[in-house]
């Protein structure tokens, strides 16, 4: 594993300039890789999710995202230079395995992109049996949902409404990291025994994380800019 910085962000809801803003922010933190997880339009098109994309990928670093719960699954088919869909398969980047899963469990509002946990899980297994022979430590995980019961998922009623299929598989399989977003108000960090949860909290609101990872660990700053 090489040292590497990863700029982390989620929910844009199809705000141009929140991805202005962060493409500016990859270059001045020096960041390898962008990971965005999801909810990259606000109930739009595969066309209007291409444009703004272009505009992270215009930072001239790698792009890994997965949709998320707003976003119609055509965003699985984007095929832009520069730029990856992750969810249900990955990518390896500096001795990292990225591996991705976007929706949501259902919710009440019917939204464009959700699925039962069932299949949720078998995604997440599909992952896994794309890439192969990988272990924990190795592996970063973008999902759209945060895992179940964590600061990641409260609302602000105060229900844990993440995902209990990518709680089971943080207990299980242990990836070093996983970057999260949907549940706005549950910005912050989290542990799930030694497997390190990060919601960056909306980018539409000007937030984004970025995360040193090398052999000593990782260190993730939770930061915010206004737009």
């Amino acid at each position: 594993m090489r040292d590497m910085i990863v700029l982390a962000g989620t929910d844009f809801h199809g705000y141009k300039p929140a991805f202005e803003a962060l493409a500016v922010g990859a270059r001045r933190e020096k960041a390898d890789l962008i990971v965005v997880c999801g909810d990259i339009t606000n109930f739009g098109t595969k066309e209007q999710a291409e444009t703004l994309l272009r505009t992270l990928a215009e930072a001239g670093i790698p792009v890994f995202f997965v949709p998320g719960n707003c976003d119609p699954p055509s965003l699985m088919e984007i095929n832009l230079k520069g730029v990856t869909c992750i969810h249900g398969s990955g990518a390896v980047l500096g001795g990292l395995v990225f591996l991705g899963v976007g929706g949501s469990p259902i919710t009440p509002f019917n939204t464009f992109f959700e699925m039962s946990e069932n299949e949720i899980a078998k995604i997440l297994d599909r992952c896994l049996n794309n890439i192969g022979g990988v272990h924990g430590r190795s592996i970063v995980l973008a999902s759209h949902s945060p895992p179940k019961n964590t600061r990641t998922d409260r609302t602000f009623m105060g229900m844990h409404v993440g995902s209990s299929s990518i709680r089971s598989f943080i207990e299980k399989h242990k990836p070093l990291l996983t970057i999260c977003g949907h549940i706005h108000e549950a910005k912050g960090k989290d542990l799930i025994d030694s497997s390190l949860i990060v919601n960056p909290g909306p980018a539409r609101q000007g937030n984004y994380a970025i995360i040193y990872i090398n052999e000593d660990g990782l260190n993730v700053e939770l930061k915010t800019i206004k737009l």
